[in-house]
């Protein structure tokens, strides 16, 4: 019985395939709608998508054309082809705005544009293409039941772009480039007041002023070891617990030591 059983699974499959490679050749595009669709439900999305290509400019206009459209685009994102999904569900929204299937191709739409963002390191293009998607749907679909996984994507996104531009930022410090850091992490932080990464620039803004402030010319020394106990002051208040803590208390303490001097 088993061996039966294989067999017939074997012939199955083998029909399968000897009429997917007869509807490829075939000029009749009904035939190649029926077979792309029978490939489709069986999740041979590759199988599919060749049908499919071959046959979506005939059937634009067509009463059949708006569920081909949506099986292309399902295909593409089945296969991870996320540029072509997005090209295809953009197109179907704009198609067909009645359709009973627009917001789940809205959302997938904006979804296939998340997946092309990059690591946060490259350009983020194609993150703002992305976010500005995804805030389109929620804005249409203020009710969907993919609300919630939407306002996720977009949070991961937005903190993409926040960790990109505090990178930069931190550069600054890191090269020893003091002025430009103070001045680039105050922009970071002015255009991100609610970054993750905001402890984080508030301790490398601290240390910039420090390291500015004890290395500075004798004239302009008692400016900046003020202004540095102030960047202390504004990173204790926002993270009386920071990570930082231990160090930017030793560095005050240099501060305070060096402010000695103009005291007397």
């Amino acid at each position: 019985m088993k061996r039966f059983f294989a067999l017939f699974l074997v012939l199955m499959v083998l029909a399968s395939c000897s009429e997917y490679q007869k509807a490829l050749k075939n000029e009749d595009v009904a035939q190649k709608y029926k077979i792309g669709e029978k490939m489709y439900e069986a999740k041979k999305y590759q199988k599919a998508l060749r049908l499919f290509e071959q046959i979506a400019p005939t059937y634009r206009g067509k009463p059949q054309a708006e569920k081909l459209f949506y099986m292309y685009g399902k295909s593409f994102y089945a296969e991870k082809e996320f540029y072509s999904a997005g090209y295809q569900f953009d197109n179907f929204v704009s198609s067909y705005p009645r359709s009973e299937k627009i917001e789940e191709a809205a959302y997938l739409g904006a979804i296939s544009y998340s997946k092309l963002s990059p690591r946060y390191s490259l350009d983020q293009v194609d993150t703002y293409k992305a976010i500005d998607k995804l805030q389109s749907f929620i804005d249409n679909y203020p009710d969907s039941k993919y609300l919630a996984e939407a306002n996720d994507v977009v949070k991961q996104l937005r903190e993409k772009i926040e960790k990109k531009n505090f990178e930069i930022a931190k550069q600054y410090n890191t090269i020893s480039d003091h002025k430009s850091a103070l001045v680039a992490l105050d922009i970071f932080l002015g255009e991100f007041p609610g970054t993750p990464f905001k402890e984080e620039a508030l301790y490398y803004r601290f240390d910039s002023a420090y390291q500015l402030a004890i290395n500075s010319i004798e004239s302009k020394k008692e400016e900046r070891l003020l202004a540095a106990k102030q960047a202390h002051a504004t990173l204790i208040k926002f993270a009386p617990e920071s990570k930082f803590r231990k160090k930017a208390d030793e560095m005050l303490e240099q501060l305070n030591n060096d402010l000695k001097s103009f005291s007397k």
